[in-house]
């Protein structure tokens, strides 16, 4: 298989790990302080308000509704087909002292007037903000539960180092992807959940990749340090991380710029997320094993005792 990077020469990473972790540390911190006085901008699916269908004529242009909705203040308003082209769902924040079925009206109203056919409304309802808890409080112990597995898997499967090196990375990618969302008031929903989710998928494919590396090197080289080692490793999964993460990006860009704004939020956590995984991957998951002692005893295989290897030799 021919590299895309190829050196004779081991890249020196762990060099700069001091400087990443600087770097790292004012993200982390800017994005804990964002997530607190800011918080984020959790869509419908986390607040609960109205949901709104209507049906066309024709086949309705969806930005000329989300257009008029804009304009007459209802910005943020979810707008998508529902069924076929003619049907048009519309999910509304919630707003105090106003009923959904007088929000459903003036929403048709507004449709109407800009609208060359009829408009009709099909069915109004309100989603509760309980809804919405449920959803957080499940979200959450999903991601809980994805870490605690990861770092029971990289235990088992390398050392624990390692293992406390990759959820270290993946911690480091989820705060920082949602300090992001905090900070430029991106709207966070099902489908941004979902991308954290898979984003942790992919770091920790890349962090595995280079844990096994480093344990085959730690086996293979007997001399070098510690340091030497994981460089080594980092240096050899450098054009498979490179390939990963371009094709990866090539399509995650598409989405970004093509994909409309429905799954806008889904695609900006996922840009954002692998560019970010695949940093955390040489940057922290691997310093972090290094800050922590990882050696090549506790990557060696232990040794399996002969039958009869502690008897006394024949006379």
């Amino acid at each position: 298989m021919h590299e895309i990077i190829k050196t004779n020469k081991t890249i020196p990473f762990m060099r700069y790990r001091l400087g990443a972790w600087f770097i790292s540390g004012l993200l982390i911190i800017a994005s804990i302080v964002s997530l607190s006085v800011n918080q984020l901008n959790w869509g419908l699916d986390f607040t609960g308000g109205t949901v709104i269908e209507v049906g066309y004529e024709t086949a309705a242009d969806l930005p000329a509704v989300r257009q008029t909705l804009d304009a007459n203040g209802f910005g943020g308003a979810v707008v998508q087909n529902f069924g076929t082209q003619q049907d048009v769902l519309i999910r509304i924040e919630p707003r105090e002292g106003v009923k959904a079925q007088e929000l459903g009206n003036q929403i048709l109203s507004l449709l109407q007037a800009e609208s060359d056919g009829q408009v009709e409304m099909r069915r109004i309802e309100f989603v509760g903000p309980q809804v919405g808890d449920e959803l957080t409080e499940q979200g959450g112990l999903a991601m809980l539960t994805a870490l605690i597995c990861i770092l029971i898997y990289i235990a088992l499967r390398f050392e624990w180092r390692l293992a406390l090196g990759a959820v270290g990375a993946l911690a480091h990618d989820v705060i920082i992807t949602l300090g992001l969302f905090s900070v430029l008031g991106l709207e966070f929903d099902l489908t941004v959940l979902a991308a954290l989710l898979a984003v942790i998928g992919y770091s920790i494919n890349d962090t595995v990749v280079v844990c096994d590396r480093i344990r085959e090197n730690f086996r293979k080289y007997h001399k070098g340090t510690s340091q030497e080692i994981i460089d080594g490793a980092l240096t050899d999964t450098m054009s498979r991380t490179v390939i990963t993460s371009l094709t990866t990006i090539l399509v995650l860009m598409a989405l970004f710029f093509l994909g409309g704004q429905l799954i806008h939020g889904f695609a900006t956590a996922l840009l954002f997320g692998v560019i970010i995984g695949t940093y955390s991957s040489i940057y922290i998951a691997s310093s972090l094993a290094l800050a922590l002692g990882v050696s090549r005893e506790d990557l060696m295989p232990p040794e399996v005792e002969k039958e009869g290897e502690d008897l006394d030799p024949m006379p």
